[in-house]
């Protein structure tokens, strides 16, 4: 894999994903999508480290090109695999819920239960000793363009899922603990702007934190390269 969004991979990066797909579960995976064959070989044709959004920055995430082979070969063919590092939940959760500690697990459990049709397509891993969850790319996991929407549409579509997103986190909460999460949320609310003043400041600090990491990381790269 080639340009700006896509990075060589060290060798225990190499090491470690060529192992990954080297397992049953991997295999089984990609096997169940498009009606391939149950006992379909995988095998990996390239990676990269994929350079994504804010919310991977610096955080694991891959781009695996996999082939997929079969004695019948109209039903060999390519797949492409997202590989994420899975993060910890800031949002509490109730002491009796239930939930997976490793937190990739905890990912795709939640995904199986808001979204069964994403769920059954991923699977919880571990790369260098980091939780992660993977699943094939297909054409509906293409994320929004926001600009290609008017005002109207944006704000159906921020409502959505940010209701999506809600009932994801209540369903963890107790009583108690959605009524103190309500109230943290409503509190300092401006009467200019319709969003709490500390949602507002964590999304231009996210937005600067994201700029300042890319300009070290280029400043870090421009000091490392050799010169000509």
């Amino acid at each position: 894999m080639h340009g700006e969004k896509f990075w060589a991979l060290s060798k225990a990066e190499k090491q470690e994903i060529k192992a990954l797909f080297s397992t049953e579960a991997v295999r089984r995976l990609i096997t169940q999508i498009k009606s391939r064959p149950d006992d379909a070989s995988v095998r990996v044709i390239d990676a990269a480290y994929w350079i994504k959004g804010c919310s991977s920055l610096g955080r694991l995430r891959y781009s695996v090109l996999a082939r997929i082979d079969h004695q019948d070969h109209h039903h060999s063919g390519l797949c492409l695999v997202d590989i994420k590092e899975a993060l910890h939940a800031a949002a509490p959760r109730a002491k009796n819920a239930g939930m997976p500690k490793d937190d990739a697990k905890r990912v795709v459990l939640g995904a199986d239960h808001l979204s069964p049709h994403l769920g059954t397509r991923m699977l919880a891993a571990r790369v260098l000793d980091t939780p992660v969850f993977l699943r094939e790319l297909m054409p509906q996991d293409l994320k929004l363009e926001i600009e290609a929407l008017t005002q109207s549409e944006a704000r159906k579509a921020a409502r959505y899922l940010a209701w999506v997103v809600g009932k994801a986190h209540a369903r963890q909460m107790d009583d108690l603990t959605r009524k103190s999460w309500m109230a943290d949320l409503q509190r300092n609310r401006s009467a200019t702007l319709d969003a709490p003043s500390w949602r507002w400041r964590a999304v231009v600090e996210l937005v600067a934190n994201h700029e300042a990491g890319y300009l070290e990381h280029c400043r870090k790269f421009a000091l490392s390269a050799p010169t000509r």
